[in-house]
């Protein structure tokens, strides 16, 4: 039985679709018994309260899909799981009590420790940035740890309006799954594949959901971070050591990676500097977002969702072109499409507004 799975791993996205779909009703009784809900405020353009744990059912739905389909490998991934429920937790803590920046990213750098430190998956090789290949032990956990607080936060802002950031982490883990299923790592395919079937149920709630609209909160967001940095370590290490078929060695696979994950790391720096450049925190909490632009034009939230999905499948055509540029070169188009398309958004702004 575990063989015909293994030879169509999309039907484990199926078992972790079904394990999502039977435990969210759960989710969100609890959710409206214990109160964890969002309310309306000046940041929202949503009303009525709102659960805001999607998350543990998207956790626990992957988890258990991964643990039944690979059980004999628990030894290898056990740390990978760990980090996984820590990084959750964090953000489960952050959705009932609201951390502060301090303190979050205290809780993010913790759980990150079992990813770098204990699963051993960390980035050990540089590409030939700035001419350096290996690197040495702490400059690897120190690199790995600041990609991966990178990756976590720029998810985590991202998510803004309905359905983004579950559609956006359904494209970049179905980008990962091919590619490692290509390549013959499997289980790292099948642990891609059982986080879209737990983020396809949550999409659904979240997007067409009327009385049962949920949020995935930061338990769900930095849960879906912390996997991608996972995936993306994985993704660079295997082309930074030849251990893929030649037809499919990416010598830019940091670039790669970058294009994959454009539209968040791209508006993370963005909304950073210009918060930074205003004398703000980069921590400051403001409707500058992309998203938020995009429904400043007069956008509905599915539609700024599907937009936003169309730039990120150009950005990844793009690092699939360019697989094999200069590191600098694929960065700077991706960087260059990137800005052209929120120059192009705020045009749109200013003569909507031009017409008031």
């Amino acid at each position: 039985m575990m063989s015909f799975f293994y030879q169509y791993p999309f039907l484990i996205g199926i078992v972790s679709c079904l394990l999502a779909f039977a435990g969210m009703p759960l989710v969100l009784r609890i959710a409206k018994q214990k109160h964890l809900v969002v309310r309306p405020n000046k940041r929202m353009s949503h009303t009525g309260e709102i659960p805001n744990i999607g998350g543990i059912d998207i956790c626990f739905s992957f988890m258990l899909t991964y643990l039944v389909f690979e059980f004999n490998g628990i030894q290898e991934s056990q740390f990978l799981l760990i980090g996984v429920f820590a990084i959750m937790t964090v953000g489960l803590v952050d959705d009932i009590l609201i951390l502060s920046p301090t303190a979050k990213l205290l809780g993010e750098t913790l759980a990150g420790t079992a990813l770098v430190g204990f699963a051993d998956i960390r980035l050990t090789h540089l590409h030939g940035i700035f001419g350096i290949t290996e690197i040495g032990l702490i400059p690897s956990y120190l690199i790995s740890l600041l990609a991966l607080l990178a990756i976590i936060n720029a998810i985590n802002l991202i998510d803004g309006v309905d359905g983004l950031a579950s559609g956006l982490g359904m494209l970049y883990c179905s980008f990962f799954a091919v590619y490692f299923y290509l390549v013959g790592e499997t289980d790292w395919a099948i642990l891609a594949i059982c986080l879209i079937g737990s983020l396809a149920v949550y999409f659904c709630y979240n997007v067409f959901g009327s009385t049962r609209k949920i949020f995935m909160g930061d338990s769900g967001s930095l849960l879906l971070g912390y996997m991608l940095a996972a995936f993306v370590f994985k993704f660079c290490e295997l082309n930074a050591y030849a251990q893929v078929p030649a037809g499919l060695q990416i010598s830019a696979a940091p670039a790669v990676a970058i294009a994959v994950l454009a539209v968040p790391l791209f508006d993370m720096l963005r909304v950073s500097l210009t918060r930074i450049k205003h004398c703000q925190s980069p921590f400051h909490a403001d409707k500058n977002h992309i998203h938020h632009l995009l429904l400043r034009t007069g956008l509905t939230h599915f539609q700024t969702t599907c937009v936003l999905l169309a730039v990120s499948v150009i950005t990844i055509g793009i690092g699939i072109l360019g697989r094999n540029w200069n590191f600098w070169l694929l960065t700077a188009t991706i960087f260059f499409v990137c800005s052209v398309f929120v120059i192009i958004v705020w045009r749109i702004i200013d003569r909507k507004n031009a017409q008031y």
